[in-house]
């Protein structure tokens, strides 16, 4: 059921009240039936694949409509809220830009992006010594292809243009972000394909069965794709949709290949970082340095902003007026971004992340072994996580028991996203990073119910 589209038919649901779920109505809320046929109606289709909730308002780490009813939220708002959501310090900072008489200044300078752009490289490691703020994740990560061909024609010329990701892989949805991205049904308009952008068998997939290092250079050499001929290699940090982590050694021997071969090594972080996986930047688990990362989601916990972090050479190969972007560090995006970072960094939220990741990866291993041929992996570090659903006595993807997982939970006031991973067989959790064990247990428990309807 990849890509279905829920029912918009209110159907009976057990009624819940617990201290961080309630539901009192059908599902969807009667009420809101107008609405959602109106979307349905002057929308594309496309946004129409996501559980039929109408938020009124989110706080924290919940969800509510305007009708009563209340959900633990196990999506972020899809990993953008991490210091919660309606933090009350981003709200104050948002209303005193406002009140400051700055909504917008295109390229022109203003103390506030000064003060963001500042704010970011202290906080990230060493290597990362320039910062470009834009709007959106794809933005961000076609920022880094652009850069890292760039490069490779600075370095070896014409022919060191082959940029290289992964299979399974997801960098955003415009043009450039696609053709890097290693899911083919994102790809099939795309004629002729551009040879130019090659993917390899990802390493921490469990239907990948050779995750050496030299498993990824027989693929590329079995391409016919040369060592000077890369000029980029991007990886997610960890694979969003299914929360797969690449082995760490796997990741050393690429940042020594990548700086044996002129080659620039990016880290995808637009669902990785700001504390996501237990540490601030979600690369540093492997140990390794950057050469640029893309950064979005959870930069702000609230508006569109996203960042292209990395080396001052790199960044610096556009002269003044040359690489540009409408809205760049639009100020009441730096506001919000700020206010988040200070949260992030303040209250520790790596930390808690880190913490929480007992508990739920606890739960959802249990949740596991009940179901043995019916969940092959259980991915994720941190506050990220996805159970990876397969059809008994196979590997195949089981997108139908993901969607009916899912909105099961919804029903029973858990709010998850729609199934996302390898053909949407994936239930992702990442809730806020101010989730408490609490809250997890419960969600988990849920989940845990919602399997036994399913599967059992």
């Amino acid at each position: 059921m990849a890509g279905a589209t829920y029912p918009l038919e209110p159907i009976d649901v057990p009624q819940v009240e617990t201290k961080n779920r309630k539901i009192v109505t059908k599902l969807p809320a009667p009420e809101s039936i107008a609405v959602l046929e109106k979307l349905r109606e002057t929308e594309p289709l496309s946004m129409s694949g996501q559980p039929p909730i109408v938020w009124d308002r989110a706080e924290g780490f919940h969800v509510y409509d305007r009708w009563g009813n209340k959900w633990l939220d196990f999506t972020s708002g899809v990993l953008v809220a991490s210091a919660g959501h309606s933090r009350p310090e981003i709200a104050k900072a948002l209303k005193d830009q406002v009140d400051s008489g700055l909504l917008h200044n295109y390229c022109f300078p203003s103390e506030i992006r000064s003060r963001l752009a500042a704010k970011l490289i202290e906080c990230s490691p060493a290597e990362l010594q320039k910062v470009f703020l834009l709007t959106t994740g794809a933005e961000a990560t076609e920022c880094c292809i652009k850069l890292a061909k760039t490069w490779g024609q600075k370095v070896g010329g014409a022919d060191k243009n082959v940029f290289v990701s992964f299979e399974g892989a997801f960098h955003g949805r415009t043009l450039g972000a696609q053709l890097a991205g290693g899911i083919p049904g994102l790809k099939t308009w795309i004629n002729p394909v551009d040879e130019s952008f090659v993917q390899a068998p990802f390493p921490g997939s469990f239907r990948v069965e050779d995750q050496s290092f030299d498993g990824f250079l027989k693929v590329l050499a079995e391409k016919g794709v040369k060592p000077g001929q890369i000029c980029g290699v991007m990886t997610e940090t960890y694979q969003g949709g299914d929360a797969w982590f690449a082995p760490v050694d796997f990741v050393r021997d690429l940042r020594k290949w990548c700086d044996d071969n002129d080659v620039v090594l990016i880290f995808d972080e637009v669902q990785a970082g700001f504390g996501r996986t237990g540490t601030l930047f979600g690369y540093e688990h492997y140990g390794v340095e950057a050469d640029l990362i893309a950064c979005g989601k959870g930069i702000s916990s609230s508006l569109p902003l996203s960042a292209v972090m990395g080396r001052q050479e790199i960044l610096d190969q556009y002269g003044p007026g040359s690489m540009t972007s409408t809205h760049t560090g639009s100020p009441l995006c730096c506001a919000a971004a700020l206010a988040s970072l200070d949260i992030v960094l303040a209250e520790n939220l790596s930390a808690n992340a880190a913490e929480m990741e007992k508990p739920l990866q606890a739960g959802l291993a249990e949740i596991k072994a009940k179901y043995p041929d019916n969940i092959a992996n259980v991915g994720g570090k941190g506050l990220v996580a996805a159970l990876n659903m397969v059809k008994p006595g196979s590997l195949d993807p089981d997108p139908d028991a993901a969607f009916n997982i899912v909105w099961k939970c919804v029903q029973k006031g858990l709010l998850f996203f729609s199934p996302v991973g390898t053909q949407g067989s994936a239930v992702k959790i990442s809730p806020p990073l101010i989730i408490d064990e609490e809250a997890i247990t419960e969600g988990v428990g849920v989940i845990a119910e919602a399997c036994d309807e399913v599967l059992g």
